[in-house]
């Protein structure tokens, strides 16, 4: 696939992942619309003070994934649809269920159909691998059973075989992508690396709920570069491919490597609140991403030593947009 001059949408722009997508686009020349959650304050999420309204090949557009025919507006015309808008926060679904139901289920039907319906070229769809639950075998291969862990993995379980539903009902060219535990820059306080990172860099604790768990992290250009190979190998219309580094770390062992680069001085300790419910605890994600090797010539390129020194970076130099000391969920 040549990327210059393509048509693309990536839907959940101004997110994490989604904006690092965004920029992977327009450096290979695509025409990028991207599509953030609207606010009356125009924020461009994590877009914003990135880009501006200069560059002719960005269309930045305001909505709601769960409104079928603004999703239809934006997606007439393209000819590539990266789908990433969702609600990821595993703590907020416990008491917010339904809103996962909506953006994750409805908005990706939204997507679906109106990709169908304008005869679109390639559609992405994103996962997660938190619909694994805790793993019955490792390392973890995309026949392993889903496991609704959570009212977030169950809403994205059923948003993915919504998008399988229209590879085989109506033959939509549809691929998911379903990355392990993306990291860095622009990553939120929701998710715990930065969590860890900004209470080292701020105090002298860290504040955790368990330690136990294991997490298959990717440095998250390397998850940018997934959707790209995804999109351009014809081996994955219609298939689900992993996409992690293959190797598992505990948040124990996570969060003393962050205490040793950071605040040696830290201290952790554990809090009740932010543990989850014991059945809904996935304890160990680890990935089998030979599939992703095979179909798309996909591997991660990104050490986590390294990664986790370019999001410390990124995350001190911009200390003052987060908030310590607050549990985010």
């Amino acid at each position: 696939m040549k990327w210059d001059g393509k048509k693309v949408v990536v839907t959940g722009a101004g997110g994490f992942i989604g904006s690092h997508l965004v920029d992977e686009l327009l450096q290979k020349k695509a025409e990028v619309t991207a599509f953030v959650h609207y606010n009356s304050r125009n924020d461009w999420g994590m877009l914003e003070g990135i880009y501006d309204d200069s560059r002719p090949d960005l269309n930045v557009i305001l909505g709601d994934i769960t409104d079928s025919q603004m999703v239809r507006k934006v997606i007439a015309g393209n000819e590539v649809i990266f789908h990433l808008a969702a609600l990821i926060g595993i703590p907020y679904s416990y008491i917010a269920p339904e809103s996962y139901l909506a953006t994750n289920i409805r908005g990706t039907l939204n997507v679906m159909q109106a990709s169908l319906d304008t005869g679109v070229e390639r559609v992405i769809h994103t996962s997660t691998s938190e619909v694994y639950g805790t793993a019955q075998y490792t390392p973890i291969d995309e026949k392993h059973p889903l496991q609704g862990q959570s009212p977030y993995s169950a809403s994205k379980i059923g948003a993915d075989k919504i998008a399988e539903s229209y590879f085989c009902s109506f033959g939509l060219p549809v691929s998911t992508l379903r990355p392990f535990n993306t990291y860095g820059p622009r990553q939120s306080a929701r998710a715990v690396i930065p969590t860890i990172i900004i209470q080292a860099l701020k105090s002298n604790i860290v504040r955790l709920g368990s330690l136990s768990p294991v997490r298959d992290l990717t440095y998250v250009k390397d998850t940018a570069n997934a959707f790209i190979k995804i999109a351009e190998s014809p081996k994955t219309i219609g298939e689900v491919i992993n996409a992690g580094s293959g190797v598992g770390t505990s948040i124990g062992e996570l969060v003393k490597e962050i205490i040793r680069k950071t605040n040696p001085e830290a201290r952790i300790v554990c809090e009740a609140s932010r543990i989850r419910p014991e059945n809904s605890e996935v304890m160990t994600l680890l990935c089998d991403n030979s599939l992703a090797r095979d179909h798309m010539g996909w591997q991660p390129q990104y050490r986590l030593e390294d990664g986790l020194d370019f999001t410390i970076a990124w995350i001190n130099d911009h200390l003052e947009d987060y908030k310590a000391g607050s549990y985010i969920i």
